[in-house]
């Protein structure tokens, strides 16, 4: 029984692009493949065919000397054989792995961490791994902004065999069992499986002769100091990336980043929101009630003076403009806002009682919200009665 025409068994025309080939192939071989048609005998015959003739046609080399002889160029009549059995360009069922895998690679390769890039040699140096260092810092510094030296445990890059993990410096070589792909297929069935080779450990290269300080891994551990300038106005959760000071890539790879994430303590007398800080300030009884002037401290180490109203009650704010942080993006600081607290005395002397009770028989007037809540909790008392 003769062959079909290889383009007539994909259904493309015979000045078909690659692109279109490889398109007709993946539609065929979802149509026909055996686990989708059950209930045809045929398919897996046909299934096969189709394989075979993307296997001819995918290859620029085996499409030329098919166009050219047909069938015949790998019927063993054209010599040139290629060490496989049949000679010509490689036999005539074709390779059903490599042409299968084409198109494995092409559905899955990006999610499976495939070839890409049209199948050339994966990435043989690894980079280096991101690092994080929390750095705490108080609101004084996060204020003034600062410039700080940290010590920071990383793989820094062997200088023995400037990293490339070989004794004397010496490039390491392509390992045999992958050929530099970093992976390695089995057949199983219809479907081509990749797994990261075993004898690399998916780097693609191999060290015949690993350097005795690194001991092949091209990276040492070492604690580096690091100068990091930290901007005005950062508070907790700000992160700061430095490019390139992360952990060494392996055998000579790109290192990653260092991410410094900044905390900054709490502080004894200010509290803060955003740019806006909070200072709450104890005022006495008598302060509160006469007013007049205080002093308070102010975040860059200064003193505001504050003028208290009279009749200040606990809770009043007031606000000092421009005195709270810096914003980390630019524009205006923030302002403090100044908090009363009105203290009750304690520990009186005999004296001191007997001046606040005669001023407490005195103050009937005195105390309007007292006298407001009283009156209301009477018709409450006399509503419930009736």
């Amino acid at each position: 029984m003769s062959k079909r025409d290889y383009y007539d068994v994909l259904g493309v025309s015979k000045g078909a692009s690659a692109e279109e080939i490889k398109k007709a192939y993946r539609q065929k071989a979802k149509e026909l493949h055996p686990d989708r048609n059950s209930d045809n005998p045929n398919a897996e015959a046909q299934f096969k065919e189709a394989n075979e003739a993307y296997d001819v046609l995918k290859d620029a080399e085996k499409k030329a000397a098919y166009d050219r002889f047909g069938h015949a160029a790998f019927d063993g009549g054209m010599g040139g054989g290629g060490g496989r059995p049949g000679g010509g360009f490689g036999g005539g069922q074709g390779d059903f792995a490599s042409a299968f895998s084409d198109v494995f690679d092409d559905l899955f390769g990006d999610f499976m961490g495939g070839r890409g890039g049209g199948g050339g040699a994966r990435q043989r140096a690894a980079r280096g791994a991101d690092l994080r260092y929390n750095l705490r810092v108080t609101l004084e510094e996060a204020f003034e902004g600062l410039q700080k030296t940290i010590n920071v445990p990383t793989s820094v890059a062997c200088g023995s065999c400037k990293g490339s993990g070989a004794e004397g410096g010496v490039e390491p070589t392509t390992c045999p069992t992958c050929s530099g792909m970093g992976k390695v297929r089995a057949t199983q069935g219809f479907f081509t499986v990749e797994r990261t080779c075993p004898t690399c450990s998916g780097l693609g290269q191999i060290v015949k002769n690993p350097c005795k300080e690194c001991h092949g891994a091209g990276r040492v551990e070492k604690e580096r100091a690091l100068s990091v300038n930290i901007p005005k106005g950062v508070e907790t959760g700000t992160r700061i990336r430095l490019a390139g000071e992360g952990e060494a890539g392996l055998r000579g790879g790109p290192p990653g980043d260092l991410y410094i994430f900044i905390d900054v303590a709490d502080h004894p007398i200010f509290e803060r929101d955003n740019v806006n800080l909070h200072c709450r300030v104890p005022v006495s009884m008598a302060s509160a009630a006469l007013g007049g002037d205080i002093e308070v401290p102010t975040i860059d180490g200064g003193r505001s003076r504050v003028k208290i109203p009279a009749g200040s009650q606990s809770g009043r704010q007031m606000r000092l403009r421009g005195k709270g942080m810096p914003s980390l993006r630019g524009g205006a600081p923030g302002d403090m806002f100044i908090e009363l607290a009105v203290e009750t005395p304690v520990n009186l002397t005999s004296k001191q009682k007997d001046l606040l009770r005669e001023f407490e028989a005195m103050s009937e007037d005195n105390n309007p919200e007292s006298k407001s809540f009283f009156k209301s909790v009477k018709s409450f008392w006399d509503s419930m009665k009736s």
